[in-house]
């Protein structure tokens, strides 16, 4: 049986779909140089290290960091707009973004874990449960194992930070912010312009809102609480956790305002958009992520 692709048939070979290789690009070496120094600055700025020199060594790798992302998206941007970008490169733009907020997940469930497991292993196991009572009265005799803990064995005293007030708000600004996004990205289906700037603009407003809010919320926390970093387990995982959200939060917010921009610029179609796509996916998962902070760290 002859090959029906064989050469002296060749009306019958599968198109071949152009795939774009881009040139080599120095932004992932420098953004893992601003992640070094956010990093270093961020430690010593807390550790007092260097001098205390941390703070300029932070706010230089977030610098670094900006120029990353302003070089890297106008690069794609380009290369988007002018056409080099097939169905196929498509495909791996979004295995890419599914991958990589598949990623975060597991990051953040580090994080819940360390808190499950202070918690519901760490906190009754200091208090003498499960015949851990000589173990207890070893460590720290004066212990009472609940949740939140308030006071460290060193004697630092601190409030836990309640659901009502500024955490409520934020948690309404960003359930509020998810449905914006979603209309927006209806809008831009149907090619309705006006609605889908008007509507993605309100979703980075909220977005800034809510890292505004929050800010609010840490200086009452470190001036009038007494709710620290040093403020033993509930302090740390309090801050791990709502920090690294919210420096999500302000990644998100400046992805959808980039996306913003360029929809003033005419970019996107009803059947070409997703770079819209991706900055929805991230900031539907952001909103997800706050839902569980909100219940485990400020309710339960």
């Amino acid at each position: 049986m002859a090959n029906p692709y064989s050469e002296h048939d060749q009306s019958l070979t599968p198109p071949q779909e152009p795939y774009y290789v881009p040139a080599a690009s120095a932004w992932p070496i420098v953004g893992a140089l601003a992640l070094f120094l956010i990093a270093m600055g961020a430690g010593a700025t807390v550790g007092g290290l260097f001098g205390g020199n941390g703070p300029w060594i932070l706010m230089s790798g977030v610098g670094l960091l900006l120029l990353m992302l302003v070089g890297w998206f106008r690069d794609v941007i380009r290369e988007s707009m002018t056409g080099l970008y097939s169905a196929q490169m498509d495909r791996s733009f979004r295995q890419g973004m599914s991958w990589f907020i598949f990623s975060e997940i597991m990051f953040f469930g580090a994080f819940f874990g360390a808190l499950f497991y202070a918690r519901m292993i760490a906190v009754p196991w200091l208090g003498g449960a499960g015949n851990n009572a000589m173990t207890q009265a070893v460590l720290w005799p004066e212990f009472v194992a609940h949740w939140p803990l308030v006071q460290t064995p060193g004697g630092t005293e601190t409030e836990a930070m309640g659901a009502l007030g500024l955490p409520f708000y934020n948690t309404l600004i960003l359930l509020t912010s998810s449905v914006t996004v979603h209309l927006a990205h209806t809008a831009l289906e149907k090619d309705n312009r006006p609605r889908l700037t008007l509507f993605l603009l309100l979703t980075v407003l909220l977005g800034g809102l809510f890292v505004y809010l929050q800010g609010v919320e840490y200086i009452h926390a470190y001036e009038e609480m007494g709710l620290t970093l040093d403020s033993g387990i509930y302090g740390n995982t309090f801050f791990m956790l709502t920090g690294f959200h919210g420096m999500h939060v302000t990644l998100g917010t400046l992805i959808l305002f980039i996306v913003w921009l360029r929809v003033l610029k005419g970019h996107f179609s009803p059947e070409h958009h997703f770079a819209f796509q991706a900055g929805a996916w991230y900031w539907h998962f952001v909103d997800v992520v706050w839902l569980g902070l909100f219940i485990f760290v400020y309710i339960l």
